[in-house]
């Protein structure tokens, strides 16, 4: 099967779409399939893989790194017209997104797409007008293109339920992005344990995210500073770069938590395995995901999860056996980490039973076989 993927996120963007993309692409890849991606051109950056195929494109000056893609090509016209593909995969409704279903309709092939995106958890990325506005001009967008579309994934059953209430009429598939075993090999965590300090006999905390709005940061860091101001056994880590990293490392100035509170910064792809290995539980409080990856790489590697309730990552998180859901309550979330804390055989546990769980349902060579069930059957229905 030849299989064109078109996104508007991709290499070297380290985030959740890219990191779906890159999963699944390499499980079809190894089981025989050709992959076709095309994606906005990235400045400075060279593809390895020679299907990655780059539309011209703009960039903004937002709050991070985000090249806009330019729909329209005539040197990407003529590459995909002589390419014979039998799907299409959209993961964007806009930009690219357009030209996933000018090519799908062109070809007469199945258009499929992936709505990754909680889009009312996203206007603050969009200066200057209301966010009301924005949310349901994106939304009342999306549900227009799905609708067209002739195979709708949502990436886990809660996000399927939030574009179905949203309009969605189109058969809906729920299908996770599944965890890559091959980059958790061979981590090593007692380094970072050296370098930041963090003793035998200490329990870290570990965030690994976007440090930005829509990922609920300033509720997380609230709670966790408790945590670690009062307990002598805790610290706490954070992975990732973002608009609010500086505000963040000022406020740990200001408490005089710098040797308890640490931030790594951007951390590429094949370093963040170490980062698990240097944690003891996982902390998390967004609310804007339509599925718990980073969550289910965390149980992957063996870390109890304490999360807030929320699309998507109740999906990832069996309450009570692999962490704690808890409702956005400062004093709830507080608690649910103390427990884990407090508790070496509580972590070890719940620690054995996500990993468990994730090795069973989420991993990403089970993910890709199901997603190529649903290619398969959108092609023959699609034929009659």
């Amino acid at each position: 099967m030849k299989i064109g993927i078109f996104t508007n996120n991709y290499l070297p963007n380290p985030y959740g779409v890219t990191g779906s993309i890159e999963s699944f692409r390499k499980d079809l890849e190894a089981s025989g399939h050709e992959v076709f991606i095309f994606a906005p051109n990235w400045k400075g950056y060279v593809d390895e893989n020679p299907n990655v195929f780059r539309y011209p494109s703009l960039t903004l000056p937002i709050k991070f790194k985000f090249p806009l893609a330019i729909p329209y090509s005539r040197k990407m016209d003529k590459i995909i017209s002589e390419l014979d593909l039998d799907i299409i995969h959209s993961q964007h409704p806009v930009l690219l997104g357009s030209a996933a279903k000018k090519w799908a309709k062109k070809k007469e092939i199945p258009l499929i797409f992936t709505w990754h995106t909680l889009y009312d958890h996203y206007t603050n990325f969009v200066p200057f007008l209301p966010k009301k506005f924005v949310a349901w001009k994106a939304i009342s967008k999306s549900v227009k293109y799905t609708n067209f579309c002739d195979q709708i994934i949502a990436p886990s059953e809660s996000a399927k339920e939030i574009i179905k209430n949203w309009g969605v009429e189109k058969n809906i598939k729920a299908l996770s992005t599944g965890v890559d075993e091959g980059i958790f090999l061979n981590a090593k965590g007692d380094g970072l344990r050296k370098e930041y300090g963090v003793k035998d006999d200490e329990v870290l905390l570990l965030l690994v995210s976007r440090i930005t709005e829509e990922k609920n940061i300033g509720f997380l860091f609230k709670s966790v500073l408790e945590v670690v101001r009062e307990n002598e056994k805790a610290k706490f880590l954070i992975a990732g770069g973002g608009y609010l990293l500086e505000g963040l490392r000022e406020k740990v100035k200001q408490e005089k938590l710098e040797e308890k509170v640490f931030f790594s910064g951007e951390v590429k792809k094949e370093e963040v395995k170490n980062f698990y290995a240097a944690g003891d539980l996982f902390v998390y409080a967004s609310k804007s995901e339509t599925q718990g990856m980073i969550i289910s790489e965390a149980m992957y590697m063996g870390l109890p999860v304490v999360a807030v309730e929320a699309t998507g990552i109740k999906d990832a998180v069996k309450n009570n056996v692999s962490g704690f859901l808890v409702k956005e309550n400062k004093n709830d979330f507080k608690n649910a980490i103390e427990k884990i804390v407090n508790n070496s055989d509580l972590r070890k546990r719940m620690g054995e039973e996500g990993r468990k769980i994730v090795k069973e349902n989420y991993t990403a060579k089970v993910c890709a076989q199901k997603l190529l069930g649903i290619y398969k059957t959108s092609i023959e229905n699609f034929k009659k």
